[in-house]
């Protein structure tokens, strides 16, 4: 094992254009990775893989003297999962380093088969290995990316409304699980500590459904927002809601409700000390510019 690598570092540019000939001739995403990157990825690969310590084993690629390699590689699918590589193209680009080692294990042994056969077969192994790696490395980081995508969807979908001055909404659109339950209850106490209102409109009329858990999250937010002294009105009630309610036998007595939002802004208004008046409607000539009331 250990003249192989050594061969491998004494011809490594023979090693690295046979490495990019190969992944060439397989997948090769041209709208993703340019001639330049993608070269620069390898030789980066490949010296990693000549700097290991000459009496590094291919048998296990876990041990410490292969820790640089795999952490270049997670690296390496990190970014992949982020450009929008497949785990199978990122895989096959360190399968693709199969044919030149195996060239370069073919000139060392020369026709003893017997040998041949077990270098190759360790190193098919030993990069096989390698590739798992990579593939649980990129499955990792998409799970990430996906994993922060999510939370940034949960931010836009709270958004928190100042209705007026001391008065606030949070409307509500699909279904609430603890993890969104969450993120409402800190957007709307910091909403309600940013503009120092005194009510709060927390309106479900997007909300499909409402069981006893969504209840006990609704129940949840409506508290925590009185802890920091804000006034809760929950709106959008609808009849189905209405009877879901009360068929499931939940308590909701000290929550003030209203059917629509408008109707709990109105309420919000009036508690307020304020009111909504119409006014006379002006008229304005398109000829003379002249009003009429």
């Amino acid at each position: 094992m250990a003249k192989v690598l050594d061969a491998v570092r004494k011809k490594q540019d023979t090693v690295l254009d046979g490495w990019l000939q190969g992944i060439k001739g397989g997948i090769r995403r041209r709208d993703l990775i340019d001639e330049r990157e993608l070269k620069s990825q390898a030789a980066e690969v490949l010296s990693t893989l000549c700097a290991a310590p000459p009496d590094a084993s291919l048998d296990d690629p876990n041990i410490t003297a292969w820790q640089p390699l795999r952490d270049l590689l997670a690296t390496l699918s990190a970014s992949r999962a982020v450009q929008g590589f497949t785990p199978s193209e990122t895989a096959l680009f360190v399968l693709s380093l199969k044919a030149p080692l195996f060239d370069i294990a073919r000139e060392q042994k020369g026709e003893s088969a017997d040998q041949l056969y077990a270098e190759i077969t360790a190193i098919g192994d030993f990069i096989d290995k390698l590739a798992l790696h990579t593939t649980d490395s990129f499955i990792h980081g998409r799970d990430q990316v996906i994993t922060r995508q999510q939370e940034e969807m949960l931010e836009l979908s709270t958004p928190v409304v100042t209705l007026w001055d001391g008065i606030v909404a949070l409307p509500l659109i699909g279904t609430l699980d603890s993890a969104r339950t969450q993120v409402v209850m800190e957007s709307l106490l910091q909403a309600i500590v940013q503009t120092n209102s005194r009510f709060a409109i927390i309106d479900i009329t997007g909300v499909p459904t409402v069981d006893t858990l969504v209840a006990q999250h609704l129940l949840k937010t409506i508290t925590a927002a009185r802890l920091m002294g804000a006034e809760c009105i929950l709106s959008g009630i609808r009849p189905q809601i209405a009877q879901t309610i009360v068929h499931l036998g939940i308590n909701l007595e000290d929550v003030i409700t209203k059917a629509k939002l408008s109707d709990a802004f109105k309420l919000a208004l009036n508690r307020s000390g304020r009111a909504v008046t119409r006014v006379a409607k002006v008229n304005v000539s398109p000829q003379s510019g002249a009003r009429e009331l």
